[in-house]
């Protein structure tokens, strides 16, 4: 998996997590909209020019550390983190309940 810089975009409300890789001027993106004590995972977005590379599953993994330390919940409305979540039953616990 190539070194991805995952960067920390928003505020209370919605955000984005931006993932760079040295070199590119192309941007991986997760995009979350807050919703109670939970973030609704809606889109992540990997440009073809950066993809293959393991940046999602980076951005993923971001989104799911924040959680831990800060203790909200995840809703999986992307299919991309909703298959990463089957892949991963360790993550269970951060499943918001719909």
């Amino acid at each position: 998996m190539e070194q991805v810089t995952i960067t920390r975009h928003g505020s209370e409300t919605a955000g984005e997590y931006h993932a760079h890789l040295p070199g590119s001027a192309f941007i991986g993106r997760l995009t979350w909209k807050a919703r109670g004590a939970a973030r609704i995972a809606d889109h992540t977005l990997v440009p073809p020019e950066i993809g293959g590379r393991g940046v999602a599953a980076q951005l993923v993994e971001a989104l799911i550390a924040d959680a831990r330390e800060q203790g909200f919940k995840v809703v999986p409305q992307c299919s991309y983190v909703a298959a990463a979540f089957q892949r991963h039953p360790d993550w269970t616990d951060l499943l918001a309940a719909d």
